[in-house]
């Protein structure tokens, strides 16, 4: 259902009436709704646009959040410093997260250069692969990306191609398979229509994701072809034949034992299919049209020739020539279909190069940077509410539309805040505390900042430990006595 609300140009963000709001002189419209998208179709058509990503640098939320006339007193310096410090203290507990998890990724990671001395069992690598996705899914969660549900097909696969292609892929090869999204847009693009005879351009809407992410792991052989027997109805040497045209299409270096990452930017929703590994390059309807009528135009007419040529020819080798001729004929044709394809595969290959922004264990990186990024920004928003004003949780709900009424008046953007995330992850650090009834009690910003040093310097006795139960390590062979030192060449 959606609502509507009235919001004004603040400020600054103060109690007014009972309740909070934002204070200002202008007033526009803002209609909202919380209600989840039912396809992918619907996150682009929705009115509410919203996310809960936050486009604005942190240092943007500092600047506007710790200005002196917002603060009583001296406290606007406290303020600032106390942001800093919530900065700081919240990468450094994303800092023991990533080390978790990329203790999980150590046995699945296909570009590590370091060298193998732990072994695990089949039930300890089932157990490091189902923390690893959870692992992600809860960083991904935080970074404010939204899931895609692969078992939908409908909404990843497309008729048609935003670069011309005509892509497939076949789902049923992934044992692990995890697509999300942050940012859906649409971008205006002009080309050449036949309804304008090429001759001009027309814009049209292209819907995109800002940032696309995917995580995947193959089936091991055994199990994907009797998945093929099961689902075809024939035998293992038939399923064996299927199973190897397809792996065909995947490049050699991938292994099923492998979990892969990958991290794009803008990607057009009508590829989505552009990022699996096994994505096929199927031609279009006009690429066949075009290179049927012009094989049958090119190989009729040069068998017309070469008949008349046979029909008169009383020399041997005016009728090889006559046949040799044709036969050029067809495998010039031949090459245009093969020529067409690799042109398909280089539009693919070179859009993919320009949307790629990490893989595998970078991408682990950069996205634990950018959930430790949006946490902050969520607590410095709220922080800045409870600690001007006493609040009810009850009353919690107008601090939220509060915060984003500020946010679509001082940014011009539309955020759909989360204040329930924000506000556990200040409590559990003690910057906001419950009362029985409900009212929450804030530090000020000068003893917020003694209590993240406090906790600055228990950081160390808090660490997590890692699971050294896991696997096992093991003793490398001595190396023979005539072989050469390690890493020479």
């Amino acid at each position: 259902m959606s609502t509507t609300q009235t919001i004004s140009q603040p400020t600054s963000l103060s109690r007014r009436d009972g309740g909070w709001t934002s204070t200002g002189p202008a007033t526009v419209a803002a209609t909202a709704s919380d209600a989840p998208p039912t396809s992918i179709d619907d996150i682009f058509d929705s009115t509410d646009t919203r996310e809960k990503f936050i486009p604005v640098t942190r240092q943007a939320l500092v600047e506007r959040l710790s200005r002196a006339h917002l603060w009583p007193g001296d406290e606007a310096v406290h303020a600032r410093r106390l942001f800093r410090y919530l900065d700081y203290w919240r990468r450094q507990t994303y800092n023991a997260r990533l080390l978790s998890l990329e203790h999980s990724y150590e046995a699945f990671s296909p570009d590590s250069d370091l060298l193998v001395t732990r072994k695990f069992s089949d039930a300890e690598l089932r157990g490091q692969q189902r923390k690893l996705v959870d692992g992600m899914r809860e960083l991904l969660v935080q970074a404010n990306y939204t899931a895609v549900d692969p078992a939908q097909v409908q909404l990843i696969m497309t008729p048609d191609s935003h670069y011309g292609l005509n892509l497939e892929v076949d789902l049923g090869v992934f044992d692990e398979l995890m697509i999300f999204y942050r940012g859906a847009t649409k971008r205006t693009e002009s080309r050449r229509t036949l309804r304008k005879l090429y001759m001009r351009h027309e814009e049209f809407a292209v819907p995109i994701f800002q940032r696309l992410f995917i995580l995947f792991k193959l089936k091991p052989e055994e199990q994907r072809v009797g998945e093929i027997m099961a689902d075809k109805q024939c035998d293992r040497e038939a399923a064996e034949k299927a199973y190897r045209r397809a792996r065909a299409l995947l490049p050699p270096p991938i292994r099923t034992n492998f979990v892969y990452m990958k991290l794009f930017k803008n990607i057009p929703r009508s590829d989505l299919e552009m990022i699996f590994p096994n994505t096929r390059v199927r031609f279009r309807m006009f690429d066949k049209l075009k290179l049927g009528v012009t094989t049958s135009g090119s190989v009729g007419m040069g068998l017309v020739g070469a008949i008349g040529k046979v029909a008169v020819a009383t020399n041997p080798v005016a009728l090889a020539g006559a046949v040799i001729g044709l036969g050029g004929i067809a495998l010039r044709q031949g090459m245009n279909f093969i020529n067409q394809k690799n042109r398909y595969m280089v539009t693919m290959a070179q859009n993919l190069y320009f949307h790629a922004m990490a893989d595998n264990r970078g991408v682990v990186t950069l996205l634990s940077e950018r959930a430790a990024e949006e946490d902050v920004k969520e607590e410095m928003l709220l922080y800045a509410v409870l600690a001007k004003e006493i609040t009810k949780r009850h009353e919690l709900p107008e601090v939220d539309n509060a915060i984003e009424t500020y946010m679509q008046d001082t940014f011009r953007v539309g955020v759909n805040f989360d204040l329930e995330d924000a506000l556990e992850r200040l409590i559990q650090d003690g910057l906001v505390t419950e009362a029985a009834d409900g009212t929450l009690q804030t530090l000020r910003p000068k003893a917020a900042c003694q209590h993240i040093d406090i906790l600055w310097d228990r950081y160390l006795d808090m660490l997590p430990d890692l699971d050294a139960s896991e696997g096992m390590e093991f003793e490398l062979e001595p190396e023979p006595a005539d072989a050469a030192p390690h890493g020479s060449a």
